[in-house]
């Protein structure tokens, strides 16, 4: 049991690589890296449609705002500018997938989960920081797709396996640890032979004596139990929000600085290529506190939450290596997906499909807004990244505030995370009522700039709860010592479906030449998740995943 100081240092650790990985995702992910490759292919472009005149050389006509589309030659294939960006992006998400995967086993041992976070850490940072030393004139300039798919593999493998550490953290919790105490001490109690337990030196020769508990003692343990869960609950969905909260106060630091540079460069290539580089140096030298304090487990750790038996990998008796726990995290994998493994853990899937509509959801959401604005509202660019700022600053403040609200109003994560999916889904559902009053008001249905403003607001101040309790409500349903290969499938479903959400947006918007009616179809996507989310069994949940103990086919045989 962990003391208190072992716990501080531990979480402090987990924090500070929050607080160090969240900024390449607000500052580059999402913002500069689709903008710099499309820079790079268009500073080694050709304008369409006739492929002659480099599109740096090209004028912009007076009058016009668009930049002219531009084609660049990879190999032997020609691609649009905008496109390249999109490619890279894709194989990126593929990859990382494919690495969470291939990575889940190693992930899950307490030995290892430390160096594979700080692995892929630093190859996400150096891929990032590197954008500093490649000028789009290089006639390497295309290496800057490879850094940036290195880079996000970088992130989504280390986060994989940053989330892992969040139920033995807990767990390890002072609130915890209490509780904990007192059903070790309720069960050796209750364990005790009589004559024990009555101190009086006679040994009971009755019948009917209990020889475990009495019902009584179970009561008392059902009621600790309870209690016990209830707390760990209440403490990873602290613990998560405390991560979001500081990720999106580091993202924004940068974020404004790396706006303030941005704009002295007048926005050339030097300048997206800074502040890419300076969220890779943020990112590798905020991991250092990490280094020090994050627990890097040992040989007894490795084994004491195991719940697979079979004859592959850690758990098989055989010498531990990582080409043996690649091949049997592709195995398990499909052992995880099987129709019998599904039903005894169908609360675990339950909330996974949920999951599936609600993250591409709440993503569409953004990029649906943030489109609307433009197109719609004619925002203009200043405009639109005031909005970007004012999310995740109100995301800060939502994520604090949220675990406040529910310790007072003693609601379960699952309550939570229902309250902030039915409070989310009022964003795409005012942006209906626009059929109504544009036209009619200067106010009201999202027909105006100002509403944009407030409605980045109120969606920081949920989503940044939610990203938290999302995370925390996940590990309630997951199989002890096997965190970061269910992590790793939270991670694959959310990424699997960010694809569906903005093609049919897309589709919508091509068929009706409005992209408000899109905002139907995002009301329908996220209240599809409501039911499911309402049907996962919280208790038989925990239970179920407690007592699961998965046995491969040839472990069996």
């Amino acid at each position: 049991m962990l003391t208190t100081a072992q716990f501080k240092k531990r979480l402090h650790g987990w924090l500070s690589y929050a607080f160090a990985s969240e900024v390449f995702v607000i500052v580059s992910l999402t913002l500069f890296l689709p903008i710099c490759l499309e820079q790079f292919a268009r500073d080694n472009g050709y304008l369409l449609p006739g492929k002659t005149i480099p599109c740096k050389e090209a004028l912009m006509p007076t009058g016009e705002t668009d930049q002219p589309r531009c084609a660049v030659k990879i190999g032997f294939a020609w691609i649009d500018s905008a496109s390249f960006s999109l490619y890279a992006n894709s194989m990126s998400v593929a990859l990382q997938a494919i690495t969470v995967i291939s990575v889940g086993g190693i992930a899950d041992n307490p030995k290892h989960r430390k160096r594979l976070l700080l692995g892929f850490a630093a190859l996400g940072a150096a891929s990032a920081t590197l954008f500093l030393a490649l000028p789009s004139s290089s006639p390497i300039w295309p290496l800057a797709a490879l850094l940036a798919i290195f880079a996000n593999v970088g992130f989504g493998t280390s986060v994989v396996a940053m989330n892992a550490y969040l139920p033995s953290l807990a767990r390890g919790s002072p609130e915890v640890t209490k509780i904990r105490a007192e059903m070790d001490l309720t069960r050796s109690e209750s364990e005790l032979p009589d004559d024990e337990g009555s101190g009086n030196g006679v040994a009971s020769d009755r019948v009917d004596a209990p020889l475990i508990a009495t019902n009584q003692d179970q009561e008392e343990d059902r009621e600790l139990r309870g209690r016990y869960d209830s707390e760990l609950s209440r403490a990873m969905s602290r613990i998560s929000s405390q991560g979001i909260a500081l990720g999106y106060g580091a993202g924004i630091c940068l974020l404004l600085v790396a706006l303030v540079l941005v704009t002295a460069l007048h926005g050339s290539t030097f300048a997206l290529r800074l502040a890419i580089g300076l969220s890779g140096i943020w990112w590798a030298v905020f991991s250092i506190p990490a280094t020090i304090w994050l627990d890097g487990g040992s040989d007894d750790d490795a084994s004491v939450d195991a719940v697979w038996i079979d004859d592959e990998g850690a758990n098989g008796g055989g010498k531990w290596n990582t080409k043996s726990e690649v091949v049997a995290a592709w195995r398990r994998l499909g052992g995880m997906l099987r129709p019998r493994e599904i039903k005894r853990l169908r609360n675990t899937f339950k909330y996974l499909a949920a999951w599936f509509l609600l993250s591409d959801g709440f993503t569409t959401i953004t990029s649906t807004a943030m489109l609307f604005g433009k197109t719609s509202l004619n925002m203009a660019p200043s405009a639109l990244v005031i909005v970007g700022v004012l999310s995740p600053l109100s995301g800060i403040l939502g994520s604090l505030v949220w675990p406040m609200l529910q310790r007072r109003l003693l609601w379960s994560n699952l309550k939570v995370v229902i309250v902030l999916v039915i409070l989310c889904s009022l964003i795409p559902a005012y942006g209906c009522m626009g059929f109504v009053f544009q036209g009619r008001t200067k106010f009201g249905g999202l027909t105006s700039q100002g509403e944009m403003f407030g409605l980045a607001i109120y969606f920081g101040f949920v989503y940044g709860a939610f990203q938290g309790y999302a995370r925390a409500f996940y590990a309630e349903l997951l199989p002890p010592g096997e965190e970061a290969r269910w992590y790793g499938l939270f991670s694959i479903t959310d990424k699997s479906s960010s694809f569906v959400g903005p093609l049919v947006v897309g589709l919508i918007s091509d068929l009706s030449g409005n992209i408000r009616y899109s905002f139907f179809f995002l009301v329908i996507m996220i209240w599809l998740a409501v039911p499911i989310l309402m049907s996962v069994d919280v208790e038989r949940g925990r239970k179920d995943a407690r007592e699961y103990r998965y046995l491969s086919t040839s472990a069996a045989t």
